[in-house]
């Protein structure tokens, strides 16, 4: 099975990938949409994106192409406890270092740390924490560091001058598995954290109180919202979807019946799946 998952290889996501499909041929791609793309062009089955962090939020990127992609819907979750370090190459000082790389989500997680410690110190932003792990492995003569995990540390040949820089120790990011297919994904492997459905909603023509009308749709069925989130349709200021998670496993009546109604309100339901939440390592 071809899994392409949000590269290069060492990146947390690869991380992730590797747990939910260990048998997997994995696919490292360079953004989010090459990831969208291979599989809805059939290059991989399946791929693995990160969604959510517990620190700085939603991954706008990942939820931007879940709407656009309506083909495409999610398998699984998988949450992953996320551990920062800094790093540089093995001939090079931390006092010598002019310059700090690494994905701008891992460096904002970083923010205090950084700020406390290496103020004067220019962050530069790079496409992902494994990438500017290879920058600095492959660029001895520059004097920069890199803001990686430690598989990281360990393929490119790093040194770690400070470990676990997060500003939080809770600090999680929410993996997705996409697919064409709505089959259920199983990993006896994993511990299993819950079950939820997810599903990309327009409100109705707008008007006073359209958003209470789509939540009453749940609150009267007693079905608990475990996350609700605008995101713009980027056809005008105003103009939002909504991205919904319920909790719960999925009962034919009690949830086929909320999606009629929403349909019978005129609201535009993208349905993306039930689905299990996977505990990883990091």
């Amino acid at each position: 099975m071809k899994i392409a998952f949000l590269g290069p290889h060492a990146s947390f996501t690869q991380l992730a990938a590797t747990q939910l499909f260990p048998d997997g041929e994995l696919l490292p791609q360079a953004n989010i949409l090459d990831c969208f793309n291979a599989v809805e062009k059939g290059e991989a089955d399946k791929a693995v994106v990160p969604l959510e962090n517990s620190i700085e939020g939603t991954v706008s990127m990942t939820l931007d192409y879940l709407y656009k992609t309506p083909s495409i819907k999610i398998q699984a979750e998988g949450v992953m406890p996320i551990a920062h370090h800094l790093m540089i190459h093995p001939e090079n000082r931390m006092e010598d270092i002019e310059k700090i790389y690494s994905h701008p989500q891992a460096l904002a997680q970083s923010f205090h740390f950084l700020d406390s410690r290496f103020k004067d110190i220019t962050r530069q932003d790079f496409s992902s924490t494994a990438a500017a792990a290879k920058f600095v492995s492959e660029n001895k003569d520059l004097k920069i560091a890199a803001v990686a995990n430690q598989f990281a540390a360990n393929l490119y040949g790093l040194n770690i001058v400070h470990r676990n820089i997060q500003d939080f120790e809770q600090n999680h990011t929410r993996f997705i598995v996409i697919s064409k297919q709505q089959s259920s994904y199983e990993n006896d492997r994993l511990e299993v954290l819950g079950e939820k459905s997810g599903m990309l909603i327009n409100l109705p023509e707008d008007h006073p109180g359209g958003l209470h009308q789509v939540l009453s749709v749940f609150a009267w069925r007693k079905m608990n919202l475990s996350k609700i989130e605008s995101r713009t349709l980027k056809t005008g200021l105003g103009n939002y979807f909504f991205f919904i998670n319920v909790q719960g496993k999925w009962e034919d009546i009690l949830h086929g019946n909320a999606l009629l109604e929403l349909q019978s309100i005129n609201a535009e339901v993208d349905f993306l799946g039930n689905y299990k939440e996977f505990l990883l390592e990091s």
